[in-house]
């Protein structure tokens, strides 16, 4: 365990632990040879001889004296090297995370990555701090209690040294018959998780529906599952536990027969019997604990196993030679990504040209925001090439790329703090001016001025204290503020009212000029302007063209333009091509 430990880690960590697992060690010995002290002791009291016991016992308080003080050091050092490996673990899952492509955060991640930073790396990282002390000395004492019993009897010592390995496999058997209910728990905790967070994001659902008071099904059987899997766990453990327990004790019995035997036979004194069996039962306890530190630890080693698998993931690799693109015209050469089974992008090739508009349209699981992903380097494709400024965006490193491209997607995420706080996040190091600069051009000056704290409000989680239409105007302010040459845009109004959609609409604008612009459209009417417009469906180009061409041609896109227009003509609403 303490291997696997340092390879989630990193073997920068592995001083500090060995010095901690070898004080725990030398503490446990220690704590067995101070019991050794007590054969002298209980053999002279046992023949009233006060004054022959009185230098063992002045030698065992000594003893125990300098145990307590290596016992205190002992647990102090492991609840620091514990709270450093905790920090440790945070920061680095955190910066793993960060790096992994966006298509691992499949259905199920939600859940999956919040229990195992939550609980899960708590429990990992509790074996330093509160596990491996208790379970160090339950394993080393009684090994000692045993050498000591050697040196006074070799068959009494015998007999018990040969009871070790029946403990093991007893432990071992333990370990094997709680394992199935054990990854089955974990895997119900996991759907659980994932069934509160979508209960929680499923309530404005809910109570449209008026089923605010009814139970949420889903959530309700992931909870009886967890109940089923828990009494599953706790019934596979009960043998394991019965059994060490009437090993223990058949192991003294054992030893209570063999003293009486050498006793009787006078190979031994009774005295010195008696003092070696208090020694035998006091291994009871410790052997008895493994029971219950060993389920521990086989938790905290299933988590550290998880931990181990994810910090494995392997991350988008970043080139070893990184190209700085120095024009920003965009190239699709070729290119077919597949998600799992299913082909999103098929060998589709595209050019465009620096400071020009590409929309992209089509109908919903074309692949147009894939598009987008791909440009961005959220994902790899499996074949062809994404071309920056003619550089393949694999050979150019993650920190250059993104800062040549700002992103504004249809669900906007704030972090929660102020708006000024949202807004830097586009460039960090901007001046108080700057920022209120692109929140003007954003014109998120408006929505500030009639909020109670203005600049100072609080956006809430998610920047759920915001409508929508408000938090897109933050997010065109932050990527007005980054001022990067490329700007990515994925049905920025596809949900907003129409004031908040004329807003926005000028922050594009401003966002937009003498840039390399590529828009997924969710209202056709948006992409007449755009210098070229690319109808995606199947993950292939079946048109390409400028507006009034496609118009002209009366194919795919031209279809879409008048379904989209009719109801606009006859006073409704917008028929709109959903995302992908």
């Amino acid at each position: 365990m303490i291997r696997m430990l340092l390879r989630v880690l990193g073997h920068q960590y592995a001083r500090p632990v060995r010095r901690t697992v070898a004080l725990m060690t030398t503490t446990a010995i220690l704590e067995g040879l101070s019991y050794a002290l007590l054969v002298p002791v209980l053999a002279a009291l046992f023949e009233r001889d006060a004054a022959a016991a009185r230098p063992w016992l002045i030698a065992f308080g000594a003893a125990v004296a300098v145990y307590a003080g290596l016992r205190y050091v002992s647990d102090l050092s492991g609840f620091r090297v514990g709270t450093t490996l905790l920090r440790g673990t945070y920061r680095r899952l955190g910066d793993h995370l960060a790096r992994l492509p966006i298509g691992w955060y499949g259905p199920g991640r939600v859940g999956e990555v919040s229990l195992l930073a939550g609980r899960g790396v708590l429990q990992a990282m509790s074996v330093i701090a509160h596990l491996l002390t208790p379970y160090v000395s339950a394993a080393v004492t009684p090994l000692t209690i045993v050498a000591v019993m050697l040196a006074h009897d070799w068959r009494l010592g015998l007999a018990a040294l040969l009871a070790a390995p029946a403990v093991a496999a007893v432990q071992l058997w333990t370990g094997r018959a709680t394992a199935a209910a054990d990854a089955e728990r974990h895997h119900r905790d996991q759907q659980a998780a994932g069934r509160v967070v979508e209960y929680l994001q499923a309530q404005p659902v809910l109570r449209a529906g008026g089923r605010t008071v009814e139970r949420f099904g889903l959530l309700d059987d992931s909870l009886r599952e967890i109940r089923r899997a828990s009494r599953r766990s706790a019934l596979s453990a009960l043998p394991g536990v019965l059994g060490l327990s009437l090993t223990v004790q058949a192991i003294l019995t054992a030893l209570l027969v063999l003293g009486t035997y050498l006793a009787l036979g006078g190979g031994i004194g009774a005295a010195e019997v008696l003092a070696i069996l208090v020694l035998a039962a006091r291994c009871a306890d410790p052997l008895l604990s493994l029971a219950d530190l060993g389920g521990q630890l086989r938790g905290a080693r299933a988590e550290l196993a998880k931990l181990d698998t994810l910090l494995s993931t392997p991350p988008l690799p970043e080139p070893r030679e990184p190209v700085r693109p120095d024009r920003h015209d965009l190239e699709f050469d070729s290119v077919t990504f597949r998600h799992g089974d299913r082909t999103v992008i098929d060998d589709l090739s595209l050019t465009l040209p620096e400071g020009r508009r590409l929309a992209v349209v089509g109908p919903s699981g074309a692949g147009k925001s894939t598009l987008l992903q791909l440009l961005a380097r959220f994902h790899d494709v499996d074949s062809g090439a994404v071309r920056i400024g003619g550089a393949d965006v694999r050979a150019v490193d993650t920190r250059t790329l993104m800062s040549r491209i700002a992103i504004v997607f249809q669900d906007v995420y704030l972090f929660e703090g102020t708006i000024e706080d949202n807004i830097r996040l586009g460039r960090p190091d901007a001046t108080e001016a700057e920022v209120r600069e692109a929140a003007t051009a954003a014109r998120l000056d408006e929505v500030i001025d009639r909020l109670p704290d203005g600049w100072a409000t609080d956006v809430g989680e998610g920047g759920a204290l915001l409508s929508g239409g408000e938090r897109q105007r933050v997010s065109i302010a932050r990527a007005l503020l980054k001022d990067a040459p490329i700007v990515l845009l994925d049905e920025v109004t596809s949900a907003l009212d129409p004031v908040n959609e004329e807003a926005v609409h000028a922050g594009i604008e401003r966002l937009v000029a003498g840039r390399t612009v590529v828009m997924v459209a969710h209202r056709l009417r948006t992409v007449r302007d755009a210098d070229r417009i690319a109808f995606l469906d199947a993950g292939r180009i079946v048109e390409s063209g400028t507006h009034d061409d496609l118009l002209r041609r009366g194919g795919r896109y031209a279809a879409f333009w008048e379904i989209s227009m009719a109801p606009a003509a006859n006073g409704g609403v917008d028929v709109r091509a959903s995302g992908s």
